[in-house]
């Protein structure tokens, strides 16, 4: 990762689903000629081989992110960053219920910031996602394939995801930033941990909080289960389907999230002013997974009598879930002028996208 006077860019979680979509971003972001030198971390045997022959220029290594062994002897790959994205995470909410010490030595980036405090220089910026960047469908059931109360298919994390931003109570609709922090679960205390832990240890950072994030497959595909996808998919098959009525969130569109990252990375390299922030993403609609699954029926042309509206109450997940975190994101839209797309126009460029590049 010599700059040759680039900017340097290190994404962790960059095999992931929002990792991909970032250093697609990065790698296009000046047409044939990158405007960083960009490294990524990944938790595999061996990088995506997909993914590095659409990368004109990257860097790659594998990390653990406990130990943080391979930070610390991947000098020779990753001069100092100017930039730090950290997109991963253990975001199964159920995993981390039933091994609360993995989700806090996972989630919370102990070894990942000692090893940018090595650097003894604050000239660097950590932009970190503190949810699961990612989706979830679990709650979904299919009444002819499963006894009540069994889930159809469990979204997975990402190179993290999972549900959203769970580190509010879910008491209330739209959330802000300075609403007190107040999680259900155990996944949603470990980001409270991590946020707690970045702003105490960091000189400048951004901490984003982000709702369901969806969008089109990576190139190298991810085997977590997406939203859209999996809702398309399992009404196309004609069945009825039972979807939550009453948990809300504000599902965000990948790129929009991209976007948001790049312009926080611009304006740090431009200006380098003093970074402290925490901001909400998520998408302008407040939703219920029903509500998702009709814009998607709506967009296809389904049949819109097998979504079956459910109360989450009627299922077990073995893991507590907020009622309602839907977030206020007027501060994203006032600092940064960016302003996410609507759902439906979400689902239709998500489906209408299937294939790499975007």
């Amino acid at each position: 990762m010599d700059s040759g006077g680039k900017k340097r860019i290190l994404v962790v979680g960059g095999s992931g689903f929002l990792g991909q979509h970032l250093l697609h971003e990065l790698d296009t972001a000046c047409g044939n000629m990158p405007p960083y030198d960009v490294a990524f971390a990944h938790h595999r045997p061996a990088p995506p081989p997909e993914l590095l022959v659409s990368l004109s220029c990257a860097a790659p290594f594998s990390t653990d992110l406990v130990s943080g062994e391979c930070f610390e002897c991947s000098s020779g790959t990753v001069c100092q960053p100017h930039v730090i994205i950290n997109c991963a995470a253990l975001s199964i909410p159920r995993a981390c219920e039933v091994d609360p010490a993995a989700a806090m030595d996972i989630n919370v980036p102990t070894s990942l910031i000692d090893w940018l405090s090595s650097f003894r220089d604050d000239s660097i910026l950590l932009i970190h996602l503190s949810t699961d960047q990612g989706i979830m469908i679990a709650e979904c059931l299919e009444k002819k394939s499963l006894h009540s109360g069994d889930l159809l298919r469990g979204a997975d994390a990402v190179d993290p995801l999972g549900d959203d931003s769970l580190v509010y109570e879910g008491v209330k609709s739209f959330y802000k930033e300075e609403d007190e922090t107040a999680p259900v679960n155990m996944y949603g205390k470990s980001k409270v941990a991590a946020e707690k832990f970045i702003s105490e240890n960091c000189s400048n950072f951004v901490i984003l909080r982000c709702s369901i994030i969806y969008g089109p497959q990576t190139i190298s595909p991810v085997t977590k289960s997406l939203p859209i996808q999996w809702i398309n998919s399992v009404l196309s098959c004609g069945k009825e389907v039972e979807f939550f009525h009453d948990e809300f969130r504000c599902p965000v569109y990948v790129k929009d999230v991209v976007s948001v990252i790049s312009t926080l990375t611009k304006k740090w390299l431009s200006d380098g002013n003093q970074m402290k922030l925490v901001l909400n993403v998520g998408g302008p609609d407040r939703l219920s997974r029903a509500q998702m699954a009709e814009a998607v029926a709506d967009y296809r042309g389904y049949d819109c009598s097998l979504i079956k509206p459910v109360s989450a109450s009627s299922i077990n997940r073995g893991v507590a879930s907020p009622a309602d975190i839907s977030m206020d994101v007027s501060r994203l839209v006032r600092l940064l002028g960016i302003n996410p797309i609507s759902f439906k126009d979400g689902v239709r460029f998500t489906l209408e996208n299937c294939s790499w590049p975007l």
